[in-house]
């Protein structure tokens, strides 16, 4: 079983940078899970926002390339969301995510979300 748990929303001015945090439990979750970013606004669909395999690759919705980063601590548990530059349009819910597929069958987990706010 994988819990994760996000934290570090708040609001914060446009040009301002936020970080956010998944504690994970489970076992060297980060060896076999794509750890991800996802987020949604009001009225809207839930969208990728960053993600970073098993392998360390990473993958970046168009719209945040360039400010935002995800990163790793195997030690901790821990996946972060570096976000820079914000605009009021990154302004959402932001979920970690969890995902693997085994043996045909995906295996997904949500946190609880916390929201970001950019406004002046």
């Amino acid at each position: 079983q994988v819990e994760l748990v996000e934290s570090g929303g708040g609001l914060v001015q446009p040009g301002g940078s936020l970080r956010l945090s998944c504690a994970a439990t489970g076992r060297s979750i980060f060896s076999f899970y794509t750890m991800g970013w996802y987020r949604q606004a009001p009225g809207k669909q839930r969208d990728m926002v960053a993600t970073i395999t098993p392998g360390g690759s990473t993958n970046y919705a168009g719209s945040v390339k360039g400010r935002f980063t995800i990163s790793r601590d195997t030690a901790e548990n821990t996946v972060y969301l570096q976000m820079n530059s914000l605009k009021p349009e990154d302004t959402a819910v932001y979920y970690c995510n969890a995902n693997r597929r085994y043996s045909h069958t995906d295996y997904s987990y949500w946190g609880q979300g916390t929201q970001v706010t950019v406004s002046s």
